[in-house]
């Protein structure tokens, strides 16, 4: 299975109408039918964010650092795969497909040892079908260009 970098933004929003950009991996058919990516895992940044709920740009920078860190690690052997980004309202959710959670949290912190302790939460859920990406997955119609 070979893991594609090819991404797509589409805009949403969140119940109170708020803007959000969603960030989503194309190409991933091949994990999702080996059924090895059963559990999904949300890393949520909530940070006070611009007039229009966005990150201000040190913060933003500073998620991307974070994103490029945790996707390296938890890609080098596909142990996890990072399917989608939203970003807005004042929060950034980084989803990920895991074969192991328990794995995926010993990497996490390693991961992020590096880094002052981060305003995080993890939610993890299993989720075989990927239905999580799927429902997202449907944005690529309204992907910008």
């Amino acid at each position: 299975m070979r893991l594609s970098n090819e991404w797509f933004t589409a805009l949403s929003e969140d119940e109170d109408g708020h803007l959000v950009t969603v960030s989503g991996r194309d190409k991933l058919t091949e994990f999702i039918q080996s059924g090895k990516f059963k559990e999904r895992v949300e890393i949520t940044w909530k940070y006070e964010g611009d007039e229009k709920g966005m990150p201000i740009d040190v913060l933003a920078e500073q998620m991307e650092n974070v994103q490029e860190t945790l996707r390296k690690a938890m890609e080098k052997d596909k142990l996890s795969i990072l399917t989608a980004v939203y970003t807005g309202a004042g929060e950034k959710i980084w989803v990920f497909y895991t074969r192991t959670v328990r794995v995926f949290g010993e990497r996490l912190n390693e991961a992020l040892a590096p880094f002052d302790l981060l305003p995080i939460s993890i939610y993890t859920e299993v989720d075989p079908e990927w239905e999580e990406y799927l429902d997202m997955y449907e944005m690529k119609q309204w992907a910008l260009d």
